[in-house]
């Protein structure tokens, strides 16, 4: 029902009321529905979000106004370059302060344009701030266990992804007698084997690697298309969460790049969101907003 609030200021003369103008225009802000007649003018500015703080007792140390931010210093020289065409360079030391910071976790400046008229610029120091609130994964694989799925055909790029699922596992805590390694012929077979794993409810998650290079015919998009849809099909019809590590590139140099070279390496990448995934599933199961694996079944 609330649409939005205005907060009304009078200015003292037209020269300041010509700054304002001028400082908020180089500042980006939307300009909202102005108006004059013989009385007076005013100008209407615009923010994605207002707020009316009121309060009682020891007024805070801050100026009336406060203009949040996301980038304060950005912010700061942009109205040190805007008031050198204002004022006299000599003015901007008592004019214009640093941010500093305070003891509400936070950066502030202020700028005065005239005695009356004093504006705050300032940024909150935490990650957090008025980030809304989400449930993510942690990266610690601690008491997980996973089964890593990988294909004798292309060894020489899929043992590279497994040393870097490996890698990522043991780095986020996951014991060894927690991950169980299981080869298979080539890319066509993952999905049959990780859909076995998964049934077993033996693991939490199931990491695919696999690497599928294009070739001179059609075999490479129809093997891809099915290792795909099997992949996906399992994680659906199982609950259990599967990473999907398996390459698929035109050229032997484009697999070695994202196997550790140029690109990273996707079967650390696989890894880290397997751990991820079944941290999200635990959180969400603790906070009853999804029923167990078991319970999460597809009909087909």
């Amino acid at each position: 029902m609330i649409k939005g609030i205005t907060l009304v200021r009078a200015v003292a003369s037209g020269d300041t009321y010509d700054k304002l103008n001028s400082l908020f225009a180089a500042l980006g802000f939307e300009s909202g529905k102005g108006w004059q007649d013989e009385a007076g003018r005013g100008a209407a500015f615009l923010a994605p979000v207002g707020n009316l703080e009121l309060v009682t007792g020891r007024p805070p140390a801050v100026p009336p106004i406060l203009i949040e931010t996301t980038q304060l210093d950005h912010v700061h020289a942009v109205i040190h370059q805007w008031m050198l065409t204002s004022y006299r360079t000599e003015e901007l030391a008592t004019l214009l302060s640093a941010p500093v910071l305070t003891h509400w976790n936070s950066r502030i400046f202020t700028v005065t344009l005239d005695d009356e008229f004093t504006l705050g610029f300032w940024q909150s120091e935490s990650p957090l701030h008025n980030q809304p609130i989400a449930i993510e994964g942690d990266l610690s694989a601690a008491g997980m266990r996973f089964a890593v799925v990988t294909t004798r055909w292309n060894t020489v790029i899929t043992d590279r992804l497994l040393q870097g699922s490996l890698d990522a596992l043991h780095r986020s805590g996951a014991a060894k007698s927690d991950i169980e390694i299981v080869r298979v012929p080539g890319a066509w077979e993952i999905p049959s084997a990780a859909r076995v794993l998964a049934e077993s409810k033996k693991f939490d998650a199931i990491v695919t690697l696999g690497c599928l290079l294009r070739g001179e015919t059609a075999h490479y998009e129809a093997i891809y298309n099915e290792v795909a849809r099997g992949i996906g099909q399992s994680q659906q019809e199982t609950g259990i969460p599967h990473a999907f590590g398996v390459l698929t590139c035109e050229t032997l140099e484009q697999a070695l790049d994202r196997a550790g070279l140029k690109a990273g390496n996707k079967g650390f990448e696989a890894a880290t969101a397997a751990i991820e995934m079944v941290s999200i599933h635990r959180k969400l199961a603790a906070s009853g907003e999804t029923p167990p694996a078991e319970s999460q079944q597809v009909t087909t």
